[in-house]
């Protein structure tokens, strides 16, 4: 089961949402943002508005951070985005990792630059199941790497939207 990390910076003195404070924020018909950060490329999923699906939606490749806000921003304006979930690399053991310290780092700029409204959220193994998940749609190698951040953020989301929706029945 993915769990949700709820993270204190005491660095930055920033709190990040918890998911009952991040659903709070949500109106009922809204889309969600997934982000899967890379090293040098980053996954975006976005949802249906009725937080049901998430979607692959683009690979944006790391540049200027001033580049990268301002990609996102569009995708967000674009779409009526509500919310982004980053997912947050823990080590399998659950502790935090150096990835792990720049997913929290991610979240903490853009709640500063887009929304206050995101949440970090456990994403072991979501490479490894998107990447599976494409050896079951029998694309070829390239296909599945060339897809594999957005369809780990997908991931990411649909874990997500499944936990929100499991709440609400």
């Amino acid at each position: 089961m993915l769990v949700l990390q709820e993270i204190n910076i005491i660095k930055y003195n920033k709190n990040m949402l918890d998911i009952e404070d991040f659903r709070k924020k949500l109106d009922i018909k809204s889309r969600l943002m997934g982000i899967d950060t890379g090293a040098k490329r980053i996954g975006i999923a976005i949802s249906d508005e009725n937080k049901i699906v998430a979607t692959p939606y683009t690979t944006i490749v790391k540049n200027k951070y001033s580049d990268f806000v301002k990609d996102l921003k569009k995708i967000v304006e674009d779409n009526q985005i509500k919310g982004i979930v980053i997912g947050n690399p823990l080590n399998m053991d659950g502790t935090t990792s150096q990835s792990s310290q720049s997913a929290k780092d991610l979240a903490i700029n853009l709640s500063k630059d887009i929304t206050e409204n995101i949440i970090l959220w456990d994403e072991r193994l979501s490479s490894q199941a998107a990447f599976n998940l494409s050896s079951d749609l029998r694309s070829n190698t390239n296909q599945k790497v060339k897809k594999l951040d957005e369809n780990s953020a997908q991931f990411i989301l649909q874990g997500v939207l499944d936990y929100l929706s499991k709440k609400n029945t």
